[in-house]
């Protein structure tokens, strides 16, 4: 790796680390975890098993259980029966979610915050770019 692309990588965890921690603050601002909002996020497209949830969050199922725990009891999602198997739960976001979702996605402006710091060719430029670093080889 040659000395630019070592300064381009640590440029990139830079933003990646200052990206997470603006999602982690923007959760907290709204009373929620960043792995709570990343589950309410999850579940806002539509209900997803245990299994499909942890592997989505990369996390074990015993930490599923405890967010949706959590956030049931907030009345942010609810454990349904899964359709073609009743032994099997899946987790649906609620009304309440929904909105928790919504607050947690506006309070989170950090990502345009930055891109809107750039000209309009620019962000076309970065857009390339991170489709090219996001291919699987």
């Amino acid at each position: 790796m040659t000395d630019e692309a070592r300064a381009v990588a640590q440029r990139l965890w830079d933003f990646a680390y200052a990206y997470d921690a603006a999602y982690d603050r923007a959760a907290r601002d709204v009373g929620l975890s960043a792995a709570q909002a990343c589950l309410l996020k999850a579940v806002s497209e539509g209900p997803r098993t245990m299994g499909e949830l942890a592997t989505s969050l990369l996390c074990d199922a015993s930490n599923v259980t405890q967010l949706v725990t959590r956030l049931e009891v907030r009345d942010l999602v609810r454990r349904e029966p899964a359709p073609g198997d009743r032994r099997s739960k899946e987790v649906a976001i609620t009304r309440k979610g929904i909105e928790m979702d919504r607050l947690v996605r506006h309070a989170f402006a950090f990502p345009c915050e930055r891109i809107d710091r750039l000209p309009r060719d620019s962000q076309r430029t970065l857009a390339g770019l991170l489709s090219v670093l996001l291919e699987e080889t």
